[in-house]
């Protein structure tokens, strides 16, 4: 009652609900501790991790042509830890989760240091979060600003950890994390944001990737890029304090500019990647006998050529193996 006093006093009504958020996330943290919670997280349903993922059209080397929406419009590109920069998973375990494969889902650690610094601060300095609760709240869509919304998010973090290993939970995040508008899944952000592949990422795009899920309307580049800048910088610090990146790393990535504008997917050979899409559309990749370096040489050659010989042009180009009749361009 006393604390309830003072924090009327210092900041109102706004101060006491953060307190009781705070002692509902210790609560929560003292009860990981419990053997009782192994009966309730038994009959606790997680969330459906069968994720929709984008139609992807592929040349004959592998490299995307084209990718389709899923079905409500998001962008939501198949992708695999494996496929990500190191750095980028480096980053963003240490500055999410840097437990990760050590706790079963939930880090009483964490809920504990969180609720403290709420305490002590007013205001949430860190969620407590691990990459598995943050998955359970993208899946089940519910809020999590409650202390029962926390403990309902904390046993479905446990109750999938039980069904799923650590691979396939990170897999399943590195494909659902938000990025602002209608871009989910650090594949489909690094293509919007920096058109690449996440495979290779320099320090500063890593570190803006693993920022952006945190608050992504507030945080998208093309919106508000001072916040992207500061958030970005902040996951900085943090890598640098972690030893995962170096000082001379973490001054260059942070006079790197954040992109302001987000760029279009790749658009190759588009009426074959949507006529292959057609002739089979519940298969979710095509790959195509085209090589696409050289699909988009020659697109770019028949547009220019189109141009310089009048408005009313349409250009046709057709490039085929002789030996084997495949269609490469």
């Amino acid at each position: 009652r006393r604390i309830m006093r003072v924090a009327i006093l210092i900041g109102g009504k706004r101060r006491v609900r953060r307190l009781i958020m705070a002692a509902g996330l210790g609560i929560a943290a003292s009860l990981i501790g419990a053997r009782g919670l192994d009966a309730l997280v038994d009959g606790v349903e997680p969330p459906d991790t069968h994720i929709p993922v984008s139609t992807l059209v592929l040349d004959r080397n592998g490299r995307l042509l084209r990718a389709f929406t899923v079905a409500d419009g998001r962008w939501r590109l198949p992708v695999t830890a494996d496929q990500v920069d190191p750095r980028y998973l480096d980053m963003l375990l240490a500055f999410e989760d840097g437990r990760f494969y050590e706790h079963p889902g939930v880090d009483p650690r964490a809920l504990t240091r969180a609720a403290l610094q709420l305490l002590a601060n007013g205001r949430i300095v860190s969620g407590g979060s691990t990459l598995t609760m943050q998955l359970a709240r993208l899946l089940d869509g519910g809020s999590t600003r409650s202390p029962s919304g926390k403990l309902r998010q904390i046993l479905a973090a446990l109750a999938l950890e039980r069904r799923l290993d650590k691979p396939r939970i990170l897999d399943a995040y590195l494909q659902l994390a938000p990025y602002g508008g209608n871009l989910e899944g650090v594949r489909a952000a690094s293509l919007a944001w920096f058109g690449r592949e996440p495979a290779r990422l320099s320090i500063a795009q890593a570190a803006l990737l693993v920022a952006l899920p945190q608050s992504p309307e507030a945080r998208r580049p093309d919106l508000h890029p001072d916040a992207a800048r500061r958030a970005r910088d902040r996951v900085l610090d943090r890598a640098l304090a972690a030893g995962v990146i170096g000082p001379r790393e973490a001054q260059t990535a942070r006079g790197e500019p954040v992109p302001t504008r987000r760029r279009a997917f790749p658009l190759l050979a588009a009426h074959a990647a949507r006529r292959a899409l057609l002739s089979a559309p519940g298969r979710r990749e095509h790959r195509l006998t085209i090589d696409a370096g050289l699909q988009q040489r020659l697109e770019d050659l028949a547009r220019e050529r189109a141009g310089s010989l009048g408005e009313h042009v349409s250009v046709a180009v057709l490039v085929a193996d002789h030996a084997t009749g495949e269609v490469l361009a």
